[in-house]
């Protein structure tokens, strides 16, 4: 094995991924998750693929998966990829198991997950923010599945070098930015998505392909630009498409649509949203790292975000049971609100 040895703390769909392909690359990598899936693992193995048909497949007892957080002791890298509601009982597993000096990575979704990891942690670990701008399925049996295209990123620092070096050759090589709080903005307004998908109950291709869902989509990405250009903030291009663009071209005619986004942002039928998967699997969603985090830094600044505010409010419903909502109900719903 070459390079860092790594931990993957919360290793869920993208930790597996993540770092499925890092292992498949030669790094050493402990995964660190539920009862569940290491059963799973243990079972079946572990494979690793995506939309362009690469996988590879670790068999049974070749991969490392614990449920003992006291396994990262060793390591030189924590990959923390739990949700966001349990980022402080991870902040909380490191301070305790973590070794003085391992660096510790966010790769987790919205823009407060690295301020708690900070204010737990900094000055014992470097804390290094990172975004992962793709989605993972689980499809059983140890397989996970990236179906959508998109590049790992971290911010610009010497502590994350060289894991950057060590990646570089593998699937998902590791591009380092300036400036992460642009990113993870960008990021965000794409993931806006996320919501409408979860709440459509279809994969991402076939809800993308439906205006009327594009359309709430658009509209909550329009308010999201409009709070964040009040506030100062100017968020980063992460996709195909410009954020100054996003809701022009996700509410635009079909034809249009599938011209100016659906070529450039490659899709495949696996493919639905991590909140889809959390409302399948009956676990409460990240709906307050992202439709939330708009609407908390609207009320900051005085300004208010109502389609947000009622999106979260529709998937909080969905949590507690509610069906998927058909698309022209949902755009009547929410975008009445405007």
């Amino acid at each position: 094995m070459a390079g860092p040895r790594l931990a993957v703390l919360g290793a869920g769909s993208i930790g597996c991924y993540v770092g499925g392909a890092w292992a498949a690359a030669g790094l050493s990598v402990t995964f660190i998750g539920r009862e569940r899936l290491a059963a799973e693992i243990t079972r079946h193995g572990l494979t690793v693929g995506d939309y362009t048909g690469w996988s590879h497949r670790f068999e049974p007892g070749a991969v490392d998966y614990c449920t003992d957080p006291a396994a990262m002791a060793e390591a030189d890298i924590i990959l923390v990829t739990v949700k966001s509601g349990a980022t402080a009982e991870a902040a909380a597993e490191i301070a305790r198991y973590a070794k003085d000096g391992a660096i510790v990575v966010s790769l987790q979704n919205g823009i407060g997950n690295i301020r708690a990891l900070e204010e737990a942690l900094g000055g014992r670990f470097p804390i290094v923010w990172a975004m992962v701008p793709f989605n993972v399925v689980m499809l059983g049996d140890g397989r996970f599945h990236k179906g959508v295209a998109g590049s790992l990123v971290a911010e610009e620092c010497e502590a994350v070098r060289p894991l950057a070096a060590a990646v570089a050759g593998s699937r998902e090589p590791l591009r380092l930015a300036r400036n992460m709080a642009a990113v993870a903005w960008g990021k965000l307004v794409i993931n806006l998505n996320n919501a409408v998908n979860a709440l459509s109950g279809l994969t991402l291709a076939e809800q993308l392909a439906n205006r009327d869902y594009r359309r709430v989509v658009a509209a909550s990405q329009a308010e999201a630009l409009g709070v964040l250009k009040a506030v100062g903030i100017r968020p980063a291009r992460v996709g195909p498409v410009p954020p100054m663009f996003l809701p022009r071209v996700i509410g635009a005619p079909d034809w249009l649509f599938r011209k100016l986004f659906a070529r450039g942002w490659k899709i495949d039928s696996h493919a639905r949203s991590s909140m889809a998967d959390d409302l399948a699997r009956g676990r409460r969603t990240e709906i307050d790292a992202l439709n939330g985090e708009v609407v908390r830094l609207a009320e900051r600044n005085g300004r208010d975000a109502p389609i947000n505010r009622r999106i979260v409010e529709l998937v909080r419903r969905a949590e507690e049971g509610a069906k998927p909502w058909a698309a022209q109900a949902l755009a009547g719903d929410v975008l009445g609100r405007r």
